[in-house]
């Protein structure tokens, strides 16, 4: 199914760049936020997977992909305002919102802050933080960044990013994320690790009342199994999958799996 492609503007004016898949049925609406240094094609092959049963909206978040990158630094609350920002121009009340890594933690950061949007909470691949090293750990990679390039990392993030046999399998999905990679502004990527490695979402977990299903990849070492287990083991009545010999950009890797959980998690609004 195509999408249209389309944009809006936030409250502060920033321009989103998103795709629309429409679908008849107006309560069933989908929401789905990409990871770090990714942009909304990141979702396309689990969208074209969902829009036979609800409308899909992938947008990319500021500072990414066709969106604009408005100078200076960015909260994960910032992101979950452009988000609400963005619905409301659609004239989405409520939708199921999910997000993967980056994504996530947004998508946590909506539904902790817009509680009566989220018909349901997809978090795939992501952390509500990443530790007490985090900022540490964070900044060292906004440096290396910014003193290197974006090049200087592709090795480390393409092993974090897919397992061993599916890049030799699946070369072009590998070279798609490396070039969306490095079209990020360096100075941009480095702000968003920043948030990142400043992000803690922790306090709020236990507040999320909506239907919540948490998906990990079984070898994912950027947000492991533990830290699913632990925004699990925080919110009530949530779901905890893990796929089994998947890393860390499921959505990519296991496109069928995650697209089936959501469809799942979309049956529980209903």
């Amino acid at each position: 199914m195509q999408g249209s492609d389309q944009q809006a503007r936030t409250r502060d004016g920033t321009r989103l760049a998103y795709t629309f898949y429409d679908h008849p049925a107006p309560s069933r609406r989908i929401v789905l936020v990409h990871s770090l240094a990714m942009d909304r094609s990141f979702w396309r092959p689990v969208a074209e997977r969902l829009a036979a049963n609800a409308a899909v909206l992938i947008h990319d978040c500021r500072h990414h992909g066709g969106s604009e990158k408005p100078p200076g630094p960015v909260t994960v609350e910032r992101h979950a305002g452009d988000l609400a920002d963005l619905m409301d121009q659609l004239g989405w009340p409520t939708a199921l919102v999910a997000g993967a890594s980056m994504g996530g933690c947004i998508a946590l950061a909506f539904a902790i802050g817009y509680p009566g949007r989220v018909a349901a909470l997809g978090l795939v691949d992501t952390t509500a933080w990443y530790g007490p090293d985090a900022p540490k750990s964070w900044e060292q990679r906004a440096n290396a960044a910014v003193a290197s390039g974006l090049s200087s990392l592709t090795d480390f993030q393409v092993t974090r990013w897919f397992g061993d046999q599916f890049r030799t399998e699946h070369p072009q999905v590998v070279k798609e994320c490396v070039d969306t990679f490095l079209r990020n502004d360096v100075a941009v990527y480095a702000q968003t690790c920043r948030m990142l490695g400043a992000c803690d979402l922790r306090a709020g977990l236990s507040s999320i009342k909506a239907p919540t299903a948490i998906v990990v990849g079984e070898d994912d070492y950027a947000t492991p199994p533990a830290m699913a287990q632990a925004m699990h083991n925080a919110i009530a009545g949530s779901s905890l999958t893990v796929l089994p010999g998947a890393r860390h950009l499921t959505p990519l890797e296991r496109p069928d799996e995650v697209a089936a959980e959501l469809a799942k998690l979309l049956a529980r609004t209903n």
